[in-house]
């Protein structure tokens, strides 16, 4: 009976720690130099690439079929009584009418930009800052939202890449790369329309995207 027990637990515990490098697995990748007009060579065949207004404006298109007026919805601002209620209405009616849409479905892939940050020599590899990027279009202005972001975010350069970044980062120098984060729009409020905290009246649309792996790109 005590040996039944004991092997239960381990196997427990074997069934933790593996989903634990699971999880380390999305965040921890190594650092790919490529070319933009090649990223579909290291992504799944039916990804849908969204790094560029065009892209991302069909894939608007094909979940919502037309753009928002937005100064109408935007009105006086928030001195505006009706301002949040006709947002909050703009939101509700949009995510009824997209409701079956296939977009929805689709695995979607778009980026973020990054900044190496401290090194761990443990892995081999550095921790990133990391933010949005904002893709003026049509639309709005779009900002892919991670529904939630990997919190173990660790590129891994080969040896020879590593060494030059890391006396470059010792220099002070600011090193950027691109994350290409794929994954589906979450089941609920998959796009959210907003407006800017920063410019009066500017539209933002908000894809919030559940992630599913992601990439490092030193882009050539």
């Amino acid at each position: 009976m005590w040996a039944l027990w004991v092997i239960a637990v381990l196997f427990l515990t074997v069934g933790s720690v593996g989903e634990g490098w699971a999880e380390d697995a999305i965040g921890t990748r190594p650092l790919l130099t490529i070319a933009r007009k090649d990223l579909h060579t290291i992504l799944p065949s039916d990804s849908h690439i969204l790094i560029d207004p065009y892209s991302i404006e069909q894939f608007l298109d094909a979940l919502d079929g037309n753009p928002t007026d937005w100064g109408l919805v935007y009105g006086h601002g928030h001195q505006d009584p009706d301002h949040d209620e006709r947002l909050f209405t703009l939101n509700r009616d949009r995510d009824a009418k997209r409701e079956g849409k296939e977009a929805l479905q689709w695995t979607v892939v778009f980026l973020w930009s990054a900044d190496l940050s401290r090194y761990d020599p443990t892995t081999g590899g550095f921790s990133l800052a990391i933010g949005p990027i904002f893709t003026p279009t049509r639309w709005g202005v779009v900002r892919f939202k991670p529904e939630e972001v990997p919190s173990n975010l660790v590129v891994i350069p080969n040896p020879s890449t590593r060494e030059v970044l890391r006396r470059q980062l010792d220099a002070g120098r600011k090193i950027g790369i691109e994350i290409a984060m794929v994954g589906r729009l979450i089941p609920d409020e998959s796009l959210v329309y907003d407006f800017s905290h920063d410019e009066k009246g500017l539209g933002i649309i908000m894809p919030v995207v559940r992630i599913e792996r992601v990439e490092y790109l030193m882009v050539r």
